[in-house]
């Protein structure tokens, strides 16, 4: 035992069963035994299918990325194709559109007709209807960049990430003046936070109506798609929203695109140095906490709590670790992915509490989502309700 290292305790029977069970799936005579009994043939095919999809979970994605760069989604939905006419307008060798089609259909994005045409799968028809999610999937070319040696990116081996450069605040010094993100440098993630922000909005407005509230203020408004969403839904709200100066002049222009500058006022500044806009009865985080360590994050809390009156609230709103149903969504994906970013963090309900209570709120509770995977909703308020 080494030396400062506390003695284990006795195992719990959860965690016996456990040992007993990696000891058999560590044994190959017990694989062999299991795939050939016919009761417990249907689970070893089970697990062997979900081990082999993580190894070759990277060659799925490319598929995908693949089906979106070529905007091969797009093309379908104007109706079904032949082969050769696909490989023609994706300008592929037929033998090469063929490999792709084939591995798109096994993962459901696309379908096989009965008359030998292609076109768009189960999964493949809402990359049509969600343009986020090809967004997205287009991003991830940086996070693949940063992920081609992943024990380096573990190690802090990499201190320079493509995902750093992209989200240029990320590794920003928390004192530094915010005028020193200049517009073209915040304008590509702008614009993507803004493509996926309608995906969280409707979630959030249909979790916690609005009515009662005079005054809302969006932190980390981005290009204020939120706030339009807010605007639609609400029509009664004031609204504020606060980002870096670079973001919120993008803000105000797009607000005013949509016939909304004369109602929505916006500021600019920093939430690790400036105070945030008072006036507000209501303030929203929406996936900005997960984009921070601990110590920024409880500075963004307590700038909230100072600027909400007593019995104000705080609706936070992101992906959260520990989802059921989810897990590999939050530990895994945004594991890497903000870790990739600079300093950023999946965090679990419980941990996001407890931050919103050392911030100085009273309570904090979660909200029912349609979609938790997606987004999960935090209400907190300054005193009891």
């Amino acid at each position: 035992m080494g030396a400062g290292l506390p003695s284990p305790g006795p195992l719990s029977l959860r965690d016996r069963w456990r040992g007993l069970r990696n000891r058999l799936f560590s044994s190959p005579r017990f694989h062999r035994w299991a795939a050939a009994f016919p009761l417990t043939r249907p689970m070893a095919r089970r697990e062997s299918r979900a081990l082999f999809d993580i190894v070759a979970g990277f060659t799925y994605s490319q598929v995908l990325f693949a089906c979106v760069r070529l905007r091969l989604f797009e093309l379908l939905a104007r109706g079904p194709e032949t082969a050769a006419a696909l490989a023609h307008r994706l300008a592929l060798p037929e033998d090469n559109a063929l490999r792709l089609l084939h591995a798109a259909a096994s993962l459901r994005l696309l379908e096989r007709h009965d008359d030998g045409r292609w076109g768009l799968g189960p999964l493949g028809a809402p990359m049509v209807a969600l343009p986020a999610v090809a967004a997205m999937v287009e991003h991830h070319a940086a996070l693949y960049q940063d992920l081609a040696d992943p024990v380096a990116l573990l190690r802090g081996e990499r201190p320079a990430t493509a995902l750093s450069g992209y989200w240029p605040y990320a590794d920003t010094d928390p004192d530094a003046r915010p005028e020193a993100l200049a517009l073209d440098k915040v304008a590509e993630y702008s614009t993507l936070m803004s493509a996926s922000q309608p995906l969280v909005s409707e979630q959030v407005l249909d979790a916690y109506p609005l009515r009662g509230h005079r005054r809302l203020l969006d932190v980390g408004g981005g290009e204020g798609t939120f706030l339009a969403a807010v605007a639609e839904r609400a029509p009664h709200l004031e609204l504020m929203l606060f980002d870096l100066p670079a973001v919120a002049e993008r803000a105000r222009e797009r607000l005013a695109e949509r016939g909304l500058g004369a109602r929505v006022r916006t500021h600019g500044g920093s939430f690790f140095t400036d105070p945030l806009p008072a006036g507000a009865d209501i303030i929203t985080l929406v996936r900005v906490l997960f984009d921070h360590p601990d110590e920024r994050v409880l500075t963004i809390l307590r700038a909230a709590r100072a600027a909400l009156p007593p019995e104000g609230v705080l609706l936070v709103s992101e992906p959260m670790s520990g989802t059921p149903g989810a897990q590999a969504i939050g530990d895994a994906y945004y594991g890497l992915y903000l870790l990739a970013m600079g300093r950023g963090r999946s965090r679990t309900p419980e941990r996001i509490r407890e931050l919103l209570l050392a911030a100085g709120f009273a309570e904090a509770r979660l909200l029912p989502t349609r979609l938790p995977l997606q987004t999960r909703v935090m209400l907190a308020r300054g005193r009891r309700g």
